[in-house]
């Protein structure tokens, strides 16, 4: 079965960047401390990377991260979704319109400019494919940025929320959740590694219960 995961790093204090993000400083001011688990040596927080990846059958984020990402100082070979891993999934970019170019043409990009929905809807077909290919059931990541999985979530569309929790207070940052329709959300598993704690919840839609396991 395909799930819809939205999969993102967030502060103490419930953001996605620091303080002024924007070209050139993507994730705000401190907000590299976000990520630092990512790109750790420590074995733990390199299987998280390992097995996220290995999961996803396609990957879904918005066109200002498209920008940033594909930009200059963006993705290459050693930094990007999985640059580390063997293979790569299929990106599906939400849009108002296809960019005129792109610099990361090594990878499968799918612009959509009908809206969240149809962008999830398509990536869902890419990953369905893919499992079929691998004998698998592969997820469709909803990797960002953060208006983009906190849309998905007031939709209804979101499976699975996976949160990095990292040691940091970012203060005037980007949050995550800005209101919004209320959800159940039933935690699935915690675990700690040195550089972040790592959340998983099934939500569930109808309902205005936070539970535990």
């Amino acid at each position: 079965m395909t799930r819809i995961i939205a999969d993102i790093s967030i502060s103490l204090d419930g953001c996605v960047t620091g303080p002024d993000p924007g070209p050139g400083n993507g994730l705000g001011t401190g907000g590299e401390a976000l990520h630092t688990w990512a790109f750790s040596d420590d074995p733990e927080e390199r299987r998280i990377v390992r097995e996220t990846t290995a999961r996803s059958g396609a990957v879904v984020l918005g066109r200002r991260l498209f920008d940033l990402v594909d930009g200059p100082g963006g993705w290459d070979d050693t930094v990007g979704y999985g640059a580390a891993e063997v293979g790569k999934p299929p990106f599906v970019v939400v849009t108002g319109s296809p960019p005129a170019s792109v610099r990361l043409t090594g990878l499968d990009w799918t612009f959509v400019t009908t809206g969240l929905p149809d962008a999830v809807t398509a990536a869902r077909e890419r990953a369905e494919a893919a499992s079929a290919d691998r004998g698998a059931d592969l997820d469709v990541v909803l990797m960002g940025g953060g208006a983009l999985i906190g849309s998905a979530f007031d939709a209804g569309l979101v499976d699975v929320l996976s949160l990095h929790l990292a040691p940091v207070v970012l203060g005037p940052g980007t949050p995550l959740f800005t209101g919004g329709t209320p959800r159940t959300l039933v935690r699935r598993s915690a675990s700690a590694t040195p550089n972040a704690t790592h959340l998983l919840y099934e939500v569930r839609s109808g309902s205005r219960a936070v539970q535990g396991p």
